[in-house]
C-alpha cells in the first residue's frame, strides 16, 4: 500500500493515540513467556534476531480494497521485524484461496468455507488468524431489495434472482441455511454472481431482485432511497458466519515460522487499531478505494485476531450438509492454528 512519508507519520501518530483506547486488548499477559522479555510490551514489533538476518518477503495481492496487511504496513507494524509484503498485483477474490493453497501467493484473506474446501481437496493451506467480527451495528453483509419490489420476507425470494459476490463462501451458505430454516425452497431461487462494487447499481436498475452486499459497498445501498434493507447476517446467524480469516501457504509457514509470526502480530495490532479508531479506519478505506466517506461502512475485527472454533465448525457442518465435503473429511483442528499469534492464550493454543 503506497503511502507517502507524511501520511505514514500521521498514521503512526494516530496508532499511538488509538493504542490507549485499545490497551485492554493488548495486555502483556497475552504474550507467551518467551516473548515477554524480548517484546518489552504487548503490541511491540517482533524482535529482529540478528543484524544479518535476511528479509523474508511474502507474496500478497494488491487489491483495491481495505486490508489489514496494507494498514499494518502503513502504520509501521512490520518495522523492527525482517518480514515485508511483496505485492504481486491485483488478484480476483475467487482465485485467492486456490493460489494460497498452491503457493502462488503466501497469504490471503477469504471466508472460512473456501479454506475448508481447499483443505478437503488436498491443498496446503491453514488459517493463522481470525479476521472480521460481525456486530449488529457492523455486520459482515447486508441484504437489499428494490423498494417497489414488494419483497420483504424470505418466502418472497422464491422465483427471484439474488445477486451475491461468489459461490462457495458466506453469501451462499449462510443465506441458504437461513432460508431453508424459514421454509424456502432455495432451488427456486436464481443465484447470480455480481461483484460487491456493482451490486447496488444492478439492483437499483432492477436487473436482480435482491442483492447481498459486503462493506464498504453496502453503505451506498443503505443510503440509496430506491432500495430497502431486508436483513443483515447478524439477523441470520448472530454473526457466527462472518469471520473472514487470514490463511497461509503451509510450506511458507513451515519454512518461515518467524516471518509468519511477525505477520500475524502485525495484522493483529492493526485489527485492534481499527477497533479503537473506526472513524479513521473509514477515512483510510475511503481514500484507498475512492469512495465517498459518508458511504463507507465500518469494519470490526476479532480482538487480537485469535481464532476460535465455533465459526469453523459452523461451516464444516454446512459443507457436510450441502454435500460439498464428505462427512468427517475435515476436522476443526485441520483448518486453523493460533501458534503464530503472540496474543493467543494457552487455552487458544490447546
Amino acid at each position: 500500500m503506497p503511502v507517502n512519508a507524511s501520511r505514514r507519520s500521521a498514521l503512526k501518530t494516530l496508532a499511538l493515540l488509538g493504542s490507549a483506547g485499545a490497551a485492554s486488548l493488548l495486555l502483556p499477559g497475552c504474550w507467551k513467556k518467551e516473548e515477554q522479555g524480548a517484546a518489552g510490551s504487548a503490541g511491540a514489533p517482533a524482535v529482529v534476531k540478528g543484524i544479518g538476518d535476511p528479509v523474508v518477503e511474502f507474496k500478497y495481492p494488491d487489491n483495491p480494497t481495505f486490508d489489514l496487511i496494507y494498514l499494518a504496513e502503513a502504520l509501521g507494524y512490520f518495522e523492527g521485524s525482517r518480514t515485508r509484503p511483496k505485492y504481486v498485483g491485483k488478484i480476483a477474490a475467487p482465485q485467492i484461496i486456490p493460489l494460497v493453497g498452491t503457493g502462488e501467493i503466501d497469504f490471503g484473506t477469504r471466508m472460512v468455507p473456501l479454506v475448508i474446501s481447499a483443505i478437503a481437496s488436498g491443498l496446503d493451506i491453514k488459517v493463522v488468524s481470525a479476521g472480521g467480527k460481525t456486530l449488529q451495528e457492523a455486520p459482515h453483509m447486508k441484504y437489499f431489495a428494490h423498494r417497489e419490489s414488494g419483497i420483504r420476507t424470505p418466502k418472497d425470494l422464491e422465483g427471484k434472482t439474488v445477486g451475491f459476490n461468489s459461490f462457495g463462501a458466506c453469501a451462499e451458505f449462510v443465506t441458504k441455511k437461513y432460508l431453508r430454516a424459514q421454509g424456502v425452497d432455495v432451488n427456486r431461487i436464481n443465484w447470480l454472481v455480481v461483484p460487491d462494487n456493482q451490486a447496488e447499481q444492478t439492483l437499483a436498475t432492477r436487473n436482480i431482485d435482491v442483492a447481498i452486499i459486503h462493506p464498504p459497498h453496502s453503505g451506498g445501498a443503505e443510503q440509496n432511497p430506491a432500495l430497502v434493507k431486508l436483513w443483515s447476517d447478524y439477523d441470520l446467524d448472530g454473526g457466527l458466519g462472518g469471520m473472514a480469516p487470514y490463511s497461509v501457504y503451509g510450506r511458507f509457514a513451515r519454512e518461515h515460522p518467524e516471518a509468519t509470526r511477525d505477520l500475524v502480530s502485525a495484522i493483529a495490532r492493526a485489527a485492534n487499531w481499527v477497533n479503537a479508531n473506526p472513524d479513521e479506519a473509514r477515512r483510510i478505506t475511503s481514500e484507498r478505494i475512492g469512495m465517498e466517506l459518508r458511504l463507507v461502512e465500518r469494519f470490526a475485527y476479532v480482538e487480537n485476531l485469535v481464532v476460535s472454533e465455533p465459526p469453523i465448525q459452523y461451516y464444516i457442518d454446512i459443507l457436510e450438509a450441502e454435500g460439498k465435503i464428505p462427512s468427517g473429511k475435515v476436522r476443526v483442528k485441520d483448518v486453523y492454528t493460533n501458534e503464530f499469534n503472540p496474543f493467543a492464550s494457552p487455552e487458544a493454543l490447546a
